[in-house]
């Protein structure tokens, strides 16, 4: 990592925390860690594929071409869920590479299913915060792309600082991104889109690839949920930026 890129700073602190005196409080993390059910194939998948195709958090940029075994334009996915939009993409885009960051043990294990039954060599996931994957793994001008779809929206205003989509961490998401790199993200949620669209329009190195929102692009699969809203009449926004040279 370039050492005159200055460390990213948390995404805020949680005013509703108490802490002693002098004790610092804890950085803002835009997820909760839920527990959630495994099924015996997420278990298994976590077991047997894990350590082929999950790679451990290190505090040092990622070899692409290492890991890879190729050298290819590569793509970060920040909360892939239960990955199967991950999927979808990454089996129709073959020349790209995918990195897939999700805190979630169970959407860990159903991704590295999808990745065995559909073969994706293409594929692999960090299990940890990204924001310090973010920080401490990509390299600056190391992505071609980044994804970010159906982040948390946090509805409740008091709640509202907890979302990813924030300056700060749009500026340092900025750096990472190669010359031409592109930013999409997706929300269901319309104040969380107001807000994308006013803190990345706000992002001087970012330009809108749409006046406004943009249409879906084809690579992005429906999910079952978004097919289910949009067939009740919920809204879907998609914002593409892209950096400038």
């Amino acid at each position: 990592m370039n050492d005159s890129q200055p460390p990213l700073e948390p995404i805020g602190t949680d005013a509703d925390d108490t802490s002693t005196e002098g004790a610092p409080r804890r950085a803002i993390r835009s997820f909760v860690v839920r527990a959630g059910r495994m099924g015996t194939g997420q278990i298994r998948a976590l077991e047997e594929l894990g350590p082929r195709f999950c790679l451990p958090y290190r505090a040092e940029p990622l070899d692409a071409a290492a890991v890879w075994g190729r050298s290819a334009p590569l793509v970060l996915e920040i909360g892939f869920g239960m990955g199967g939009a991950t999927a979808e993409i990454a089996a129709n885009r073959q020349d790209t590479d995918f990195l897939g960051v999700e805190v979630h043990t169970p959407g860990v294990g159903a991704l590295l299913k999808l990745i065995d039954e559909r073969g994706l060599g293409n594929l692999r996931i960090v299990q940890h915060d990204a924001v310090e994957v973010l920080e401490h793994m990509i390299a600056p001008g190391q992505l071609a792309g980044v994804h970010i779809f159906f982040p948390d929206p946090w509805h409740k205003k008091k709640h509202n600082k907890r979302r990813l989509i924030q300056p700060e961490f749009v500026a340092r998401l900025v750096t990472r991104l190669a010359p031409g790199g592109y930013l999409h993200c997706a929300t269901d949620w319309q104040p969380y889109a107001e807000q994308m669209l006013e803190v990345l329009s706000a992002e001087p190195q970012l330009a809108n690839t749409a006046e406004g929102y943009a249409p879906k692009p084809d690579y992005r699969p429906l999910t079952k949920f978004e097919n289910r809203g949009l067939k009740l009449g919920h809204g879907v926004w998609d914002l593409v930026f892209t950096r400038s040279s």
